[in-house]
């Protein structure tokens, strides 16, 4: 019996994406699409890409109805609303990937990046960050998936074997460039073609939401307290990341040596691929992919990493049903590519 899946907020970007991933994968029924719509619509008539293959009708959320026909709900929902729905889909018996940033942080720092209280701190406290090259055995046994945002999932992996391995002897600075997909399908002036074309800007520099998160899962990973200084950036195109961490290192290292840390870290990781020396990753490489590459140099008693990644599939929905298949035993890359 295949295992029924639910998507609350299909008509973002994210959440699409996640339907085309379900659409592919053998395992899985889609039972269940939701959004704020105006009325009741087909599916592949909003998108008219899943005709033939996702003709559900697409509907207001219903908490009960959705609870009725599905096992796993993907909340792909703007962050402080999200927690107002998983403990309902909790209590019935279902279990969450939620892909806002409602379960990623301390209810006391949520409130502060946030400006908003958090109102489920008991399923806060079980919830599990859904990073697999770092929580694989605690995604396998969750009920509830606070998935990564995308700019902490660029960064954190760039970071994630040197803090491991304690050769982190200063402030990590990030500094990070993302198409527009990643503020979400709205209408707001700063996103429209005729401001972002042609143009690059940095925005939110030292006060970005995502910054705490890196801080955080770094800091948890290492037993330590790990200091991130972020500046991300907007650049014209629809979607990807391209993060260059930069990582002073406590006493001088070969390339060689850090090479063979990253590379012996990421051994077993299906989507992490560490690229050979003098080979660099460009967001091409990674568009319409699950994948995270990493390119490594190093310039005396500086590590530099640059990561690359679809914000909108590792940093998203990809890596929401990466989660998936790990929380039930399925191939990980079953639906991805």
């Amino acid at each position: 019996m295949k295992l029924r899946e639910g998507v609350v907020g299909a008509t973002g970007y994210v959440g699409e994406e996640i339907l085309r991933a379900l659409s592919r994968h053998g395992q899985i029924d889609i039972t269940s699409v939701t959004a704020i719509i105006d009325k009741p619509s087909i599916f592949s008539e909003l998108f008219p890409a899943f005709k033939g293959i996702i003709d559900l009708m697409c509907t207001n959320l219903d908490v009960g109805e959705v609870a009725k026909k599905t096992d796993v709900v993907f909340l792909a929902l703007p962050h402080t609303v999200s927690m107002q729905y998983a403990p309902l889909f909790l209590k019935a018996g279902k279990k969450v990937i939620d892909l806002s940033a409602d379960y990623r942080l301390d209810a006391d720092v949520y409130t502060y990046w946030y400006k908003h209280d958090h109102v489920d701190q008991g399923n806060l406290k079980a919830a599990v960050y859904g990073l697999p090259e770092l929580n694989r055995g605690q995604i396998k046994d969750a009920s509830l998936i606070a998935n990564p945002g995308c700019y902490p999932t660029a960064t954190i992996l760039a970071a994630l074997p040197a803090v491991k391995r304690d050769i982190v002897g200063g402030p990590i600075i990030a500094d990070a460039k993302s198409g527009v997909t990643g503020a979400g399908r709205k209408a707001a002036i700063p996103l429209c073609f005729g401001e972002v074309d042609e143009n690059l800007k940095a925005y939110k520099i030292g006060e970005h939401q995502h910054m705490p998160e890196m801080m955080s899962i770094l800091g948890k990973a290492s037993g330590k307290k790990v200091d991130v200084i972020f500046t991300p950036h907007l650049i014209p195109m629809r979607r990807g990341i391209l993060s260059t961490v930069y990582i002073p290192l406590k006493e001088t290292l070969s390339e060689t040596d850090v090479r063979g840390i990253y590379n012996d870290f990421y051994k077993s990781a299906r989507f992490v691929r560490v690229h050979k020396q003098g080979v660099f990753p460009e967001i091409k490489d990674v568009l319409n992919t699950n994948f995270c590459d990493l390119g490594i140099k190093v310039c005396g008693k500086l590590l530099i990493v640059v990561s690359c990644i679809d914000n909108l599939l590792k940093g998203a929905a990809g890596q929401a049903i990466q989660n998936m298949n790990i929380m039930y035993g399925f191939k990980e890359d079953e639906g991805l590519r």
